[in-house]
């Protein structure tokens, strides 16, 4: 992930590819995600919207959007099996909706560009999908979720697997490689101030983590002229613990 420092933040928006993985196993789940941790003395909460693969979920393998929220106090939920996401009325997406299609290795990439950003007028965290030909409101996390606290926010790359069980691939399953069609990435970065408004992430630092090097990896977030802040992320299956 790349991730800021904690601080009084508002938002994310990003272009994010699509890679589909066939022959992930049930107990394992691979995807990626915008990310906005809460913290309030000593608690903390977590709000997140994105895309993954998650057989134990949905019982198949397809690519699909999900909203995730949790706390200290609960084990939190995926999607609508809580009161953590409200949906919007005649969304052009909602989650556990699958996505299609998906990237084809050196071939093609396909991507979602989505915002979660707090709203300036209610204070609750929308989601919105920008990748169609006007922006689509998805729905929002209640404000309640994530208060006037210091916050972390993330642009994210993950696995989820079982201890000292094989690891998935993530991402199109390579290492980052700065080639859109071979590797997963996030383009067109952007932060949201306190009003609303979209920015180039220039002048706020952000910090790369990356947790299983010797598996997974990023490169540096930079800014390139038709991909706008970029950076690419990814790695093969097989990591173990």
């Amino acid at each position: 992930m790349w991730h800021t420092m904690p601080g009084q933040f508002y938002g994310l928006r990003a272009e994010m590819s699509i890679w589909a993985s066939p022959n992930i196993e049930n107990s394992q789940e691979s995807g990626a995600s915008i990310q906005i941790y809460c913290q309030d003395r000593g608690h903390y909460s977590l709000i997140q919207a994105g895309f993954h693969i998650s057989p134990s979920l949905y019982h198949n393998r397809d690519i699909r959007f999900f909203t995730y929220w949790t706390d200290s106090r609960s084990k939190g939920c995926y999607n609508l099996q809580c009161g953590g996401f409200v949906p919007a009325s005649g969304a052009k997406l909602v989650p556990g909706q699958a996505i299609a299609p998906p990237s084809i290795y050196g071939i093609q990439d396909h991507y979602i560009r989505l915002s979660l950003n707090k709203d300036p007028n209610s204070g609750d965290w929308v989601v919105y999908r920008h990748d169609l030909e006007t922006p689509s409101f998805l729905g929002h996390f209640p404000k309640e979720l994530c208060p006037e606290t210091p916050r972390i926010q993330a642009l994210t790359g993950f696995v989820n697997y079982l201890k000292n069980a094989h690891g998935p691939p993530m991402g199109s399953g390579h290492l980052p490689d700065y080639n859109e069609k071979k590797s997963a990435y996030f383009n067109h970065i952007k932060k949201y101030n306190s009003k609303g408004q979209a920015f180039d992430p220039r002048y706020t630092g952000m910090v790369k983590l990356v947790d299983r090097k010797d598996c997974y990896d990023a490169n540096d977030l930079f800014l390139e002229f038709k991909k706008g802040y970029t950076f690419n992320y990814g790695g093969p299956g097989g990591c173990i613990g």
